[in-house]
């Protein structure tokens, strides 16, 4: 059956004639009749039909244009994307204009020829399909912030709408993930999104700079306020007042900075080392960690008020194992790049290289990924990326038949027996009741999958 009978097609026409010769005319759609305004809106309500062929003079008063006007305008506002063809009398250019005007996609006078009619409306399904599917594409595209940040990936992408709305607040943004899952982009995605993107964006590791050093870096010194301070230096707090500061894997921050942190929150004054001057310091706080900060509050290694000072808005990036189809994406971006990096010619990767990749669980996230790739161009002998290129030792090779539907169902089949036959101690009457099968049947499935 062609797809199209499928596709709905409203027509508003109190004449029953005319109204039969155009369900006859379009029997390629799923048509759908109305006589009047009530019943045209329950059909657009109920079915949201892309298409619409209106006639302007409808019943109470079939002489009157205004029944049929009203019903445009409401047509439109309760579907917006539907396109409405009005059919209009003879030298009626002012109702044409003023239907357009109001939204109208297109018009034809009466009589109209049938199959001029049926080229308009081909027209506009294929004009509402194209808007659907950019509408679709927009919705998938992440922000121009994030454009680094290359995802397919629902979780992720909500991710991304989550930044465009608290970017032009100041709420310190928490970002959660694992080890190279991308924090930094989101952060750094926060401040250009934001009106401090004209500003520094200054980053800071917590765990990368040993504790007794970490105070001075974070809120500066003064000069002689101990050995070797020959010369008052700023900290990173103050270095990126007006603009943005990450304080990255925050999780290993010291039990004795946190008590200054908190305070230097909630007053937004810091006071260098060995200095008595409260400078004040405007500043946008987005923190991120791979450790669970509420663990660490229950035991005793993170201030819960400090916590709840940093999570106003709680991001959470999920790892590269758990977003599906973005490894093999990610892979064909990597390989397009260090190509172009390395002056190689354009590289591919090969199927046996995809399917290892994408069964991988990637424990190091993106992080690792870019790695491998970056490695298995620079080692790659020809112009295609092979399994052995790639590197990866994989001990359980069990998803790369991921796309093998049969194997699939197989292995969900075997799952299920199993599982029934230890629920039924091993009784096959029973477990064949539990399943839902014959008991020959489970016999046979027993018997295929070498459980007996």
């Amino acid at each position: 059956m062609n797809s199209e009978k499928f596709r709905h097609l409203l027509i508003v026409e109190d004449d029953p004639a005319l109204q039969k010769q155009m369900r006859w005319a379009f029997d390629q759609y799923e048509t759908l009749t109305a006589g009047d305004s009530e019943s045209a809106l329950v059909h657009v309500r109920r079915h949201m039909p892309p298409v619409v062929t209106m006639d302007l003079g409808l019943p109470p008063d079939a002489d009157s244009v205004s029944e049929g006007f009203k019903l445009l305008e409401q047509i439109l506002s309760i579907a917006p994307e539907t396109k409405v063809i009005v059919l209009t009398g003879q030298n009626d250019r002012s109702n044409a204009l003023r239907a357009v005007g109001l939204g109208a996609y297109d018009f034809f006078a009466k009589p109209f020829e049938v199959d001029m009619l049926g080229l308009t409306i081909e027209r506009a399904y294929r004009l509402y399909d194209l808007q659907q599917e950019n509408r679709r594409l927009q919705l998938m595209q992440q922000p121009d912030v994030l454009s680094g940040l290359i995802t397919r990936d629902p979780e992720v992408l909500r991710v991304c709408r989550t930044v465009e709305k608290v970017a032009a607040s100041d709420a310190t943004v928490l970002v959660l993930g694992e080890s190279g899952t991308g924090k930094e982009l989101i952060a750094r995605g926060v401040h250009a999104a934001s009106a401090r993107r004209t500003e520094r964006f200054v980053a800071i590791n917590c765990a990368a700079i040993p504790d007794n050093l970490l105070e001075s870096e974070l809120f500066g010194y003064e000069k002689g306020a101990f050995t070797g301070a020959v010369k008052t230096t700023p900290g990173k707090i103050e270095t990126a007042n007006r603009g943005t500061l990450m304080l990255d894997e925050i999780g290993d921050l010291p039990h004795s900075l946190q008590a200054k942190l908190l305070r230097f929150l909630q007053e937004r004054v810091i006071e260098r080392i060995g200095g008595r001057q409260e400078i004040p310091i405007d500043v946008r706080i987005v923190c991120a960690t791979h450790q669970d900060l509420k663990v660490l509050i229950k035991e005793g290694r993170f201030r819960e008020d400090l916590y709840y000072r940093l999570a106003e808005i709680v991001v959470t990036i999920p790892p590269l194992r758990a977003r599906q189809g973005d490894a093999a994406l990610l892979a064909h971006a990597f390989v397009r790049r260090f190509a172009a990096e390395q002056n190689r010619s354009a590289m591919t990767l090969r199927e046996d290289a995809l399917r290892t990749i994408e069964a991988y669980p990637w424990p190091g996230n993106v992080r690792e990924l870019e790695n491998c790739i970056k490695r298995a161009v620079i080692m790659a002998d020809g112009n295609q990326i092979t399994v052995e290129d790639i590197g990866i030792n994989q001990e359980k090779k069990e998803n790369e038949k991921l796309l093998d539907l049969r194997q699939v169902r197989e292995d969900a089949e075997k799952r299920v027996i199993i599982t029934a036959l230890g629920r039924a101690d091993g009784n096959v009457l029973k477990a064949a009741e539990m399943i839902g099968v014959s008991r020959p049947t489970l016999y046979d499935l027993m018997h295929r999958f070498g459980l007996k």
